[in-house]
């Protein structure tokens, strides 16, 4: 299939990227899309669209301040940090990254941190060595650093008080993403009681969202797009779950495309091939074409056009299915974008 980014436009008026989350979060709307004609639900209506012995499987990262300005001497730099490396060194993404040479001491404004660039920036990023003291650097990251909202989600002076909180999931307890994954934050203790009577059981995975997952594509071939690099680890505890719910003949549910991304990356291409744990990174783009193995159900949000996230939508449950969903989300009420609506997606 040859396809070009254009393939995955469409128009999204602007007042219709929400800007809050739902009250409460499970109150948010959820598209079905799994057979035509498609069925207008609520987050609420998940546990009754399951069965007894499915799975959720979700992402357990959590969001950092992971925003942050620096000064090498009068120079005014602005960091966000983009995943950890080990032992202090941190790869970020820097504005006025020219500024910036190997060797090069920066003062992170508003803590009393530093960091030594190690290596002269290329393509505006940069590694930075905070030194081994995590603690101290969680502490400045705490006392200077900003949730990283995505930039269409508009604050005129910054993040608000709320978004520390409204940006992090239920399930969020391994820090080290720069953004949420999204089609979590419509998850409640209400509606994980109300999925767990249903008998639908839970297992968790990390995978650190980078801050490439807001970079736009800026080739008309998808497939020369190249993803920045992302840590996750799928446990050997939650790998023989799955193995075990595939083998009882019960779904998979993927909440999020970070779950996806990282279950197909783990993956050996083979459906009757059990599950392997995973550690380590993945940089896999998923595009139409792609064969997925791992997750029967996607509950995700809305992407934004021409995005790698709408294709992966597009992967998995098909382009003409995707465009035909999106269509009828636009005709009706639903919000877009991280603390939007929801949708559920069956795979192709």
């Amino acid at each position: 299939m040859s396809l070009t980014t254009a393939d995955f436009d469409y128009l999204l008026p602007d007042h219709r990227i929400a800007q809050r989350p739902a009250r409460p979060r499970d109150a948010a709307l959820m598209l079905d899309t799994r057979a035509q004609p498609f069925a207008d639900r609520g987050v609420l209506d998940l546990p009754s669209l399951l069965d007894p012995g499915d799975l959720l499987v979700v992402n357990d990262t959590r969001v950092i301040p992971a925003r942050l300005t620096a000064r090498r001497g009068q120079a005014r730099v602005e960091i966000m940090l983009n995943r950890a490396e080990g032992n202090g060194i941190w790869h970020a993404l820097v504005r006025n990254a020219r500024r910036l040479k190997a060797g090069d001491t920066i003062e992170i404004e508003g803590a009393p941190i530093t960091a030594r660039v190690v290596e002269d920036p290329e393509e505006g990023a940069v590694r930075l060595d905070f030194g081994p003291d995590e603690e101290a650097l969680a502490a400045a990251l705490d006392q200077a650093g900003e949730i990283p909202l995505p930039p269409y989600i508009q604050r005129e002076h910054g993040p608000l008080a709320e978004d520390a909180s409204d940006y992090q999931t239920l399930f969020a307890e391994r820090p080290g993403a720069v953004a949420a994954p999204t089609a979590s934050l419509h998850f409640t203790s209400r509606l994980m009681a109300a999925l767990e009577a249903r008998g639908v059981r839970r297992a968790t995975l990390t995978l650190h969202v980078g801050a490439g997952t807001f970079l736009p594509l800026r080739t008309d071939n998808p497939a020369e797009h190249k993803l920045h690099a992302e840590w996750g680890q799928i446990t050997p505890e939650t790998a023989a779950l799955i193995n075990e719910t595939r083998a009882a003949g019960r779904r998979i549910v993927a909440v999020g495309t970070t779950v996806l991304r990282l279950l197909e990356t783990a993956a050996t291409g083979d459906i009757a091939r059990p599950l392997q744990p995973f550690q380590g990174l993945t940089r896999i783009f998923l595009l139409p074409g792609h064969r997925f193995t791992t997750a029967d159900l996607l509950m995700t949000n809305f992407h934004l056009p021409k995005s790698t996230l709408l294709m992966l939508v597009a992967g998995f449950s098909g382009l003409e299915r995707m465009r035909a969903a999106y269509a009828h989300a636009l005709a009706g009420p639903y919000r877009f974008t991280s603390y939007g609506d929801s949708s559920l997606w069956v795979r192709a």
